[in-house]
C-alpha cells in the first residue's frame, strides 16, 4: 500500500526536527568558557568567604586547629564588633571616617577633573594638544607608587605632610580616567549635536552641561567608581605621608594592627587577630555598597537615536 502525501511529509520533517534539537556548535563552545568563569569566580570568592567565616570566630576558634573555611560552634560576630569599635579608644571608626573622606573628596575631585580634561581633549583643538595627550599616555604607564617619594619631598618643602591634603591632592590626578573619558567622549558625543546646540544659541559651558554630560554618564560612573576604589584602597601614599595615627585610613590602620599582632605573637596577638579579620571585612562593605548604588547608572547606548 503506497504512503499518502501527508505521511511522506511527516517522514521528511523528522530528521529536520532532530537536527534542530541538537545543540548548536556555538553553544557547545561556550561550555569551556563557562567552566573557566566559574573557576575564576571561586578564586575571587573564596578569600571573601574566608573573611566572613573567620571574622565570626574568637581567638580560640582561630587558633584551635579547626577548619578555616567553615564556622565554629560559637559565633562571636557581636562581641567581635564590640571589640573592633572599642579597641584603642574606638580608633577604627575614625579610620573608617578618614577613608570615607579621602575616597569621596579624592574620587569626586578626580572624576570632575577627568571629565573636563577628557572632554576637552576629545572635542577641542588647541596648541600643544598632541604633545599634552602624549604626556598623558606616558603618565598612564607610570606606576603611582614610584611617585610617592618625590611627592613626599615636594609636600615636605611646603609643610603639607601629615595633613589630609597630602593624601587628597595626589589622588586628584587620574591620567587613566582622563584617557577613558577622552575615548568615550569622542564617540558618545556626536559633533552634530554640539553644532546644533551652538546654532540654537547655547554657549560652550551650557552645551557641555545639557548635551554632553548626560551622554557621558556611563563613563563618569566608571571613572568615579575606579577613583573611589583606588582612593579607598590606597596604602603606600598615606603610609609615607602620615605619621599621626588619627589621620590614618583604614588600610594603614589595619596594617598597623597586623604588625603589632605579628610582633607580640601569642602574648597579645591572638586577641588582636580576631578584630583584624573583622575589620578587613567591614572595610570592604562600603565598596560593595558604592558599587550596588552606582551600577544602575551604568547604561550604554544613550546616544542611540539622538541623530536622525
Amino acid at each position: 500500500m503506497s504512503a499518502t502525501p501527508v505521511e511522506l511529509t511527516n517522514t521528511r520533517r523528522k530528521p529536520r526536527s532532530l537536527i534542530e534539537r541538537r545543540p548548536a556548535p556555538r553553544q557547545r563552545g561556550r561550555v569551556p568558557l563557562n567552566i573557566v568563569l566559574a573557576l575564576l569566580m571561586l578564586y575571587f570568592l573564596i578569600p571573601f568567604w574566608w573573611l566572613i567565616v573567620n571574622s565570626s570566630k574568637n581567638s580560640a576558634g582561630l587558633f584551635g586547629g579547626g577548619s578555616s573555611l567553615w564556622f565554629a560552634d560559637d559565633i562571636d560576630y557581636v562581641q567581635n564588633l564590640v571589640d573592633l569599635f572599642t579597641y584603642s579608644g574606638g580608633i577604627y571608626a575614625r579610620w573608617l571616617a578618614n577613608s570615607a573622606l579621602y575616597a569621596i573628596v579624592g574620587g569626586v575631585g578626580a572624576t570632575v577633573l577627568a571629565v573636563l580634561a577628557g572632554y576637552g581633549f576629545a572635542k577641542y583643538q588647541f596648541a600643544g594638544r598632541r604633545l599634552s595627550f602624549a604626556v598623558l599616555l606616558g603618565a598612564v604607564m607610570i606606576p603611582t607608587t614610584t611617585l610617592v617619594i618625590p611627592t613626599f619631598v615636594l609636600f615636605a618643602q611646603v609643610g603639607w605632610t601629615n595633613t589630609i591634603w597630602a593624601v587628597i591632592f595626589p589622588t586628584l590626578l587620574n591620567p587613566f580616567g582622563v584617557y577613558l573619558m577622552n575615548v568615550y567622549a569622542r564617540d558618545a558625543v556626536p559633533d552634530e549635536l554640539l553644532d546644533a546646540a551652538r546654532v540654537d544659541g547655547a554657549g560652550e559651558f551650557r552645551s557641555f552641561l545639557v548635551v554632553a554630560l548626560p551622554l557621558l554618564r556611563p563613563a563618569i560612573v566608571t571613572v568615579l567608581l575606579l577613583s573611589i576604589v583606588a582612593s579607598w584602597n590606597n596604602y603606600f601614599l598615606p603610609l609615607v605621608m602620615l605619621s599621626d595615627n588619627r589621620l590614618f585610613p583604614v588600610t594603614v590602620g589595619i596594617g598597623l594592627w597586623q604588625s603589632t599582632a605579628s610582633t607580640y605573637g601569642a602574648a597579645g596577638g591572638q586577641s588582636l587577630w580576631s578584630i583584624i579579620i573583622l575589620g578587613s571585612l567591614v572595610s570592604v562593605i562600603p565598596l560593595i555598597i558604592a558599587f550596588l548604588t552606582l551600577q544602575k547608572y551604568w547604561r550604554g547606548g544613550l546616544a542611540i537615536g539622538s541623530l536622525k
